[in-house]
């Protein structure tokens, strides 16, 4: 066998790309599962042949190298291939979200210029009418298999460098136009190469949506290292730990309302999960009683990871080894630079609160057709060394680990004093009737914002306001405090509070 199907060599390269690992796998590995989803399962060897033939159809549909392909699908086998495909024909996978509108969704395909969409029947429903270009292909469907190239085609090969585009994820936003975020082939190989010991024996549980980068920084490292992804089409508690016990998964991401419905459940002990070694978490704030929770009833290393899908600075919270910081995200991994700064753009001394600003090797290349977003996430130090900003506001501790307080534009600003959202948040959840309860900011005449509650639960919106806000200073104070059924989430389970703001402001 060559050096280019050796994986061992690939992965030990200084970079190598994901299409030639799965090659290298389905050499050395053809029968070993890569990809599970309910009864269905794919090998490493029907896998190469099946992007072969996916590559081969895209090169034939006008897909040349760098430019995008967009997916608009539920989680399967057929969406993983479909994104590997993407990029074996030297294309740039577009995952899409599903909750965006049908005018979000045009526009995202229009603004990446796809000339293929993979969508299957929910894709279809969520992009209705609307009018796009590219060329449709059903994912679940008979349209599948006449887009296939004939078996044993082969597709043009396409060599590929660390400043190549590797996918484009649109950003989350909740109006307009989502920014289209440009992930290098260097920063997927960071992912890939510092995975924990290597995902080659890994059985991941993938049950957050493939068009999430929470997801893919999971997903991808599995399939480059020669593991399984155990994929979940949509979330249920029972039906993860269910799979999980079934396939002796050994691996997982999961974001924190995912661990909570999870740890929730009655019959949580009663599966058996000691085969999992590495539990990881990520893109929303993760309390520290359910940390607690996990590291005592839930085998395995527990890490709670934060960082940005722009990149910039990643840090690590190893629970197992730091039970008294699981306030905390943990410190920054090595090759990390994490710094914090003023609204001068000045850094703050150690302590102090700031805008958390990162720096390393696995960092976007810019914001897709957006010179000016590109510039704005953008920070600069004194040596001139870019650096992303991230939005959220902390500090670092005396022993460098960092403090989340909240998103910078969740800050809110009542009389002139800074109030951050999780400080309330944190204490509304421990009244007995909350189970769930977001703040946000809202207009004020007197103090130009105050804080507002929604919470979910049996507790009377009275009597547990009258609670919370004896337990406070005057400054912090709700307003009022609303029942709602439930917090609207995003897809990996972050409270989207402009939503709040919407319908508060609409009633």
């Amino acid at each position: 066998m060559g050096q280019e199907l050796n994986s061992a060599a690939l992965l030990a390269s200084d970079f190598a790309s994901l299409s030639d690992l799965i090659r290298a796998h389905a050499a050395e590995r053809p029968d070993k599962p890569a990809m599970i989803c309910g009864d269905d399962a794919i090998s490493y060897a029907a896998l190469d042949a099946l992007l072969d033939r996916l590559a081969a159809a895209l090169q034939r549909d006008g897909v040349g190298k760098n430019q995008a392909v967009a997916i608009l699908a539920a989680s399967s086998i057929g969406y993983g291939a479909a994104f590997l495909a993407a990029l074996r024909a030297g294309g740039v996978p577009t995952p899409l979200q599903p909750s965006a509108t049908p005018a979000q969704l045009a526009a995202m395909i229009a603004d990446c210029g796809a000339p293929v969409l993979f969508l299957d029947a929910m894709g279809a429903k969520a992009l209705g009418d609307a009018p796009v270009t590219a060329k449709r292909v059903e994912m679940d469907g008979p349209g599948w298999a006449a887009f296939l190239a004939p078996q044993g085609t082969v597709p043009a090969p396409v060599q590929v460098g660390p400043d190549d585009p590797f996918n484009i994820i649109y950003s989350s936003g909740t109006t307009g136009v989502p920014k289209g975020i440009v992930q290098p082939q260097s920063m997927r190989w960071v992912h890939i190469a510092r995975a924990p010991g290597g995902f080659g024996g890994a059985v991941t549980m993938v049950a957050t949506p493939l068009y999430s980068n929470t997801t893919l920084v999971s997903f991808i490292p599995t399939i480059a290292w020669g593991g399984t992804a155990v994929l979940l089409a949509k979330f249920d508690a029972h039906a993860f730990v269910s799979q999980a016990a079934k396939h002796r998964a050994t691996h997982a991401m999961l974001v924190p309302v995912q661990y909570q419905r999870i740890m929730a459940l009655p019959d949580f002990d009663s599966f058996d999960l000691s085969s999992f070694v590495f539990k990881t978490c990520t893109s929303a704030p993760f309390s520290a009683a359910l940390k607690a929770d996990i590291l005592a009833r839930w085998p395995g290393l527990l890490v709670e990871y934060y960082g940005m899908t722009e990149g910039g600075g990643t840090t690590a919270l190893v629970c197992n080894a730091n039970p008294t910081k699981l306030h905390t995200v943990g410190v920054p991994l090595p090759g990390q630079d994490i710094r914090l700064i003023d609204e001068d753009g000045k850094e703050v001394p150690r302590g102090e609160m700031g805008e958390v600003v990162g720096r390393s090797g696995a960092m976007m290349s810019g914001y897709h057709g957006r010179a000016e977003a590109t510039r704005d996430a953008t920070w600069h130090d004194g040596d001139g060394n870019r650096f992303i900003r991230h939005g959220d506001v902390g500090r670092f501790d005396e022993d460098g680990f960092l403090i989340l307080m909240d998103r910078k534009k969740d800050l809110i600003i009542s009389g002139g004093f800074n109030i951050y959202p999780s400080d309330l948040e944190a204490i509304l959840v421990e009244h007995p009737g909350i189970t769930d309860c977001a703040v946000i900011g809202v207009p004020s005449e007197q103090w130009g914002e105050t804080p507002l509650g929604f919470f979910t639960g049996t507790a009377d919106p009275a009597e547990a306001l009258a609670w919370f806000n004896a337990r406070v200073g005057k400054t912090q104070r709700l307003s009022a405090l609303l029942p709602i059924d439930e917090l609207p989430r995003s897809a990996i389970g972050k409270v989207l509070k402009r939503e709040l703001r919407d319908r508060y402001l609409a009633a």
